[in-house]
């Protein structure tokens, strides 16, 4: 340490490169121009599908890099991917923890029987819905898992349907099902409920909350982690319109609106009311 660093230049934030931190907003604003496109092709071609599922990922990662450093970026792909792989693959070979079901193979390469996307998928998620869960209850780190858990879960309210509708994967006993999400069964989400709150716990432990002065670029409002969290509201308004306009299930719009606006909607407002302060 400099001894004749001033107290204002040890205080002061490190050096952001600006460059970098772009990044994955880049990648998630391909993704977003990728997933506009889902309601005009019935529901999104595989093209589609693997385009939003790898940028989205890649965009996940990159903030994790960038704001935490490259260490944390693996963590949260050994924790959500390698959970999320191992819990499929126990899951399609066994029925447990989320019902009996199986993938037809229209999503192309698999792993011991589980789609490469699926785990890619689960990376994709989990940092949003943790970032979502902290911004929400902040240090109450009890908490957090449960409301990440929820988070995550919620998200499958949109997506189970969807995918079962695109012929991704079929379930052998899809009842007693969501009032409102017919053909996914209960068993579903309890499983992706347990699941994702061992992940959270995981992720929560192990990947540190965001840096005490974050960036302009990744801040704002109050809201850290901003690209998370932005991509948790961006979900969220996204399968409510696209579930209740395009693919022809206004139920599932209905009850996923409501299930994941526990977390989405005060999430909003949160980042609202902080946008306000910001700015007095």
């Amino acid at each position: 340490m400099n001894p004749f660093a001033s107290r204002a230049t040890l205080l002061a934030p490190p050096y952001v490169d600006r460059r970098r931190v772009a990044v994955p907003w880049v990648l998630f604003g391909c993704a977003f121009l990728t997933q506009t496109a889902f309601p005009f092709t019935d529901g999104g071609t595989r093209a589609l599908t693997t385009a939003s599922v790898l940028l989205l990922t890649a965009a996940a990662v990159a903030h994790v890099v960038t704001s935490r450093g490259t260490r944390p970026a693996v963590i949260l792909v050994v924790v959500a991917g390698g959970g999320g792989l191992l819990a499929e693959t126990v899951g399609v070979h066994t029925g447990f923890p989320f019902g009996t079901y199986e993938y037809t193979g229209s999503l192309g390469l698999q792993v011991f029987g589980v789609p490469a996307l699926v785990p890619l998928a689960w990376t994709m998620m989990a940092w949003p819905a943790l970032a979502a869960a902290r911004q929400l209850v902040g240090a109450h780190r009890l908490v957090t898992p449960l409301v990440g858990a929820w988070a995550l879960t919620a998200w499958d309210v949109f997506l189970d349907p969807q995918m079962v509708d695109q012929g991704h994967w079929r379930w052998s006993y899809p009842q007693p099902a969501l009032p409102g999400v017919e053909g996914i069964p209960l068993t579903n989400f309890a499983g992706w409920f347990v699941v994702s709150a061992i992940m959270i716990t995981l992720l929560d432990r192990l990947i540190p909350a965001a840096p005490e002065h974050p960036s302009d670029a990744d801040s704002w409002g109050g809201a850290t982690d901003l690209l998370p969290v932005a991509v948790y509201l961006w979900t969220y308004l996204s399968s409510v319109i696209a579930h209740a306009a395009f693919f022809g299930r206004p139920p599932v719009a209905l009850v996923g609106g409501l299930v994941m606006g526990v977390v989405a909607v005060p999430l909003a407002v949160t980042v609202m009311r902080g946008a306000t302060r910001a700015q007095r």
